[in-house]
């Protein structure tokens, strides 16, 4: 726990956030900011759908398409 003073900015207030604790919290230039209570809370961005790819393919088939057959409705001509 650190403590330490808000400062003007504008018409508002700031904090400043040492270095060492954004780099232990993954924060980089943008943050979600919400109220719990008398509690305000700072977390990183997170990127929606981060992530969410890995382990889906074979190992050692880096990019997840090795093995895939077309199948036979993607050889023929299309009807309309």
């Amino acid at each position: 726990m650190m403590k330490t003073t808000l400062r003007k900015v504008g018409n508002s207030r700031g904090v400043l956030i040492p270095a060492a604790f954004l780099a232990e919290c993954a924060i980089g230039t943008e943050v979600e900011m919400r109220q719990e209570g008398q509690r305000i809370i700072i977390e990183p961005v997170k990127a929606p759908r981060r992530g969410w790819f890995n382990g889906y393919h074979a190992e050692g088939d880096e990019d997840g398409w090795e093995g895939m057959t077309e199948t036979p409705a993607e050889n023929e001509e299309w009807q309309w």
